[in-house]
């Protein structure tokens, strides 16, 4: 699939891929290992979880652009939903008003999610959705009577995203550049049950991790903690799934200190876990839920805060008093309108349910590849899978993530016609819509592509 024909117009292609490499500032990637190996690739259409390029080449999309497209490429009744709401009102002040889609979208999602997460903070992304939350417990702490509750306990490989705040409490966060970061920010292992920190196997190793979490408290004070912050499965940590039991005892914990529970579904939420939200597999409800990403499917820049009853409260109390917050974008009413017709979509077609079925059978067929000598671990819940890729087994040593092993890897699988995200965790998170069919291919691209790639490391597999 990955080298079809080439497309008319292959001249003005490569024009186009120079303008990109001199004018446009890719976020994540090394901008002179893209012009040395004209490694910029860009996009002009894509349909279910089929991406083409200007060079009319096409990709399997094994990542949903990056967790995002839940409901797939291509869905032109999310663009003619945008259109006509941008036709009526595209934008009225989120700081005095809402628009008619804001208020159907909030109503919507004060619905879906989990127990009476009932009050809904529009942001324009993820990492505004985890600043805005970190901003609210604080504040309502202070309300509370507990000015001193300013510290934040976020888990060891955790990502909450990249402005500020919300790069305080990422666990690859950059103390070089950016450093030194907020104050008071405390990292605590996290759920893996294939590196657990304490040598612990299954649940009782994710329960102390738990604990952890409980003893820190009493370690800084509880009366200076304001909340703990987790993925409910962390990709950015490897995709690791905890007992159920972990979160419920979070729970009880962070009622017992009087700690606001953030749960970051920014990742997890709308149908990527098998469940509308992640939360549901665990049979507990946060304080406050973040959600992004899959909440338009790609289609509009949004994202939301969802606050329980409980906790806003204080702000029905003290009536004079508002949240110190404002986004000019939260709520835009086009991304509003882009969110009530993806979420239709997603519920119409049974997404979330597919995701389930679709996420058991990928997962079943990537445990097949167990016998490859690099393959450590396999694990997810629902089409979020990943498969641990090491350089010996026994010992479970890292390749490290600028390994060559695993550049290569990642090259060979482009080649081959499939995008994802290729770490020492190789990630498989298609679009919802995805068939059994890609799926299988998708599996077959990893098989042939690691094969190869271990022939030309054999020497080093093993060290």
């Amino acid at each position: 699939m990955g080298n079809g024909a080439q497309a008319a117009g292959v001249g003005s292609a490569q024009a186009l891929e120079k303008e990109a490499l001199d004018h446009v500032w890719i976020h994540s990637a090394e901008w002179v290992r893209l012009a040395e190996q004209n490694g910029l690739r860009v996009f002009k259409s894509a349909h279910g979880s089929t991406l083409v390029d200007i060079h009319g080449r096409e990709y399997l999309d094994g990542i949903a652009g990056l967790w995002v497209v839940n409901a797939g490429h291509g869905r032109t009744e999310i663009g003619e939903a945008m259109a006509a709401q941008a036709a009526q009102v595209a934008y009225v002040s989120s700081a005095s008003y809402t628009s008619v889609p804001a208020v159907q979208l909030a109503n919507v999602l004060a619905e879906l999610t989990p127990g009476d997460l009932n009050r809904i903070f529009f942001c324009s992304g993820g990492s505004e959705a985890v600043e805005s939350a970190l901003k609210i417990a604080k504040q309502v702490q202070a309300m509370r009577g507990f000015p001193k509750r300013y510290k934040i306990i976020a888990r060891r490989g955790s990502y909450h995203g990249m402005t500020f705040g919300a790069m305080s409490l990422t666990a690859s966060r950059n103390e070089t550049y950016f450093g030194p970061f907020m104050y008071g920010v405390i990292h605590v292992p996290s759920p893996n049950r294939y590196r657990n920190d304490f040598g612990l196997e299954g649940e009782e190793g994710d329960l102390m991790c738990a604990e952890y979490i409980r003893q820190e408290i009493e370690n800084q004070g509880p009366e200076t903690v304001a909340a703990v912050i987790g993925e409910p499965i962390s990709t950015s940590n490897g995709v690791h799934v905890p007992s159920p039991k972990y979160w419920q005892r979070l729970r009880e914990i962070c009622d017992e200190y009087g700690v606001l529970l953030i749960m970051d579904e920014v990742i997890n939420g709308f149908g990527r876990t098998g469940k509308m939200f992640a939360t549901e597999h665990f049979g507990m409800q946060p304080d406050l839920m973040t959600m992004a990403k899959g909440i338009t499917s790609g289609y509009a820049p949004l994202a939301a805060v969802a606050v329980s009853e409980k906790v806003f409260e204080i702000f029905t109390e003290k009536k004079d008093v508002a949240l110190g917050h404002l986004l000019t974008f939260g709520g835009q009413a086009v991304a509003a309108a882009a969110s009530l017709k993806n979420i239709e979509i997603i519920q119409r077609e049974g997404l979330v349910q597919q995701s389930a079925e679709k996420g058991a059978y990928l997962l079943e067929q990537l445990n097949k590849l167990r016998s490859h000598p690099t393959v450590g671990d396999v694990r997810g819940l629902g089409l979020m899978c990943g498969v641990e890729v090491v350089r010996n087994k026994e010992t479970k040593a890292k390749w490290g993530r600028d390994s060559q092993f695993l550049k290569r890897l990642d090259q060979l699988m482009n080649e081959k016609g499939m995008v994802t995200r290729v770490w020492d965790i190789v990630h498989f998170a298609p679009p919802l819509v995805v068939t059994y069919e890609e799926i299988d291919r998708m599996v077959q691209i990893f098989d042939e592509a690691l094969t190869e790639v271990e022939n030309e490391f054999a020497s080093e597999i093993g060290s």
